[in-house]
């Protein structure tokens, strides 16, 4: 069997794995408090160009959970579009911390910024609002869900738009690594840390066997941040196992050589799809590949090929996403060849 079900369906990267071995025998302090952490944290501020702080979280959904619980206010909601991953795929866990999702139109996974900025203004125009929960802060995402980006105008526009309402900007990184590495991409890590209040780093997607990293941008960390990360779950005692793996994906390039990797091997996918008469769902420049498929054809490939389901088409298609990591090989995308 050959799998493309997602990008983190292997462990480690080798030379993040041989990172983890060789400072095994290390004896550290705890709770991200020790010198890999630290030497991790350093190497990120220097690839934001500019005095961030960073903080490391055992996964996605606790980020975002963390990050959305502690910087908005009690009477705050957090906006974001309809198929933003804090609206339906976080189980309810932002609004089980006590705030709602504030659901605006998105195209193709992007927020589409004219129905943001109307809903935005359409609140504030009510007279009732102070009966209503205030959009307090604006989530993205980095890829998108659908594997589509930001250009780097349209993330200014939204940071126009957040400073206009006194809103913050939050873009979710998991996959940061495919987008910053994506051909026709013009936005860089160091935009990001100008354009953005917090945003993190996705390493359990990109080559990590665990572990994200948040970046706070503005001197706006909430005050005793590890205490309201352990409250809510998420501090890793042995948290030198985030600076470990961190600190590797940011030595000699790694995290954008793997983000590379996987954005060459999802292009060959893409050529061999249309080559081979299949229809895209949409153009993905990352490493996500949606692809409209026969139900007949999946059962046939499914014998051979791990994918993921994505959503039906029509009564005889369903789109799959084909996803790609540091872990695709040629001899995958080979077979995939010879299965189509």
């Amino acid at each position: 069997m050959i799998s493309f079900a997602s990008d983190y369906i292997a462990g480690a990267h080798p030379e993040v794995l041989e990172h983890l071995i060789e400072t095994n025998l290390v004896n550290t302090t705890g709770y991200g408090s020790d010198g890999y952490c630290a030497s991790a944290r350093d190497k990120i501020a220097a690839a934001c160009g500019k005095e961030v702080d960073v903080q490391f979280i055992v996964g996605g959904t606790q980020t975002n959970q963390v990050v959305i619980s502690t910087m908005l206010n009690g009477y705050e909601g957090v906006v974001a579009a309809t198929t933003g991953h804090v609206s339906c795929h976080e189980a309810g866990a932002i609004e089980y911390s006590g705030h709602k999702v504030l659901q605006v139109p998105g195209k193709e996974g992007k927020v589409v910024i004219p129905s943001f900025e109307e809903a935005i203004e359409t609140f504030y125009g009510d007279e009732n609002h102070e009966h209503m929960v205030f959009p307090g802060m604006l989530y993205i995402s980095h890829p998108t869900e659908y594997g589509t980006l930001y250009t780097k105008q349209e993330l200014q526009k939204l940071r126009a738009i957040c400073d206009k309402y006194d809103m913050k900007l939050y873009l979710d990184g998991a996959r940061l690594g495919y987008g910053l590495m994506a051909r026709d991409t013009d936005v860089t890590l160091k935009d990001l840390a100008e354009l953005c209040d917090v945003f993190y780093i996705g390493g359990t997607k990109v080559g990590a066997l665990c572990g994200e990293a948040l970046v706070f941008t503005r001197n706006n960390t909430p005050k005793h941040f590890v205490n309201l990360i352990k409250k809510r779950g998420a501090l890793l005692a042995k948290g030198r196992l985030l600076g470990v793996q961190f600190e590797a994906l940011f030595t000699n390039d790694l995290y954008y050589r793997i983000g590379k990797h996987a954005i060459d091997m999802a292009e060959q996918i893409k050529a061999l799809f249309k080559e081979k008469g299949y229809q895209m769902f949409l153009d993905s420049p990352t490493n996500q590949q949606f692809v409209v498929l026969e139900n007949a054809k999946i059962a046939e490939l499914e014998k051979n090929v791990v994918m993921g389901f994505w959503e039906k088409y029509d009564e005889t298609h369903t789109v799959m996403r084909f996803a790609t990591s540091w872990s695709t090989t040629q001899e995958d995308i080979d077979e995939l060849a010879k299965l189509l």
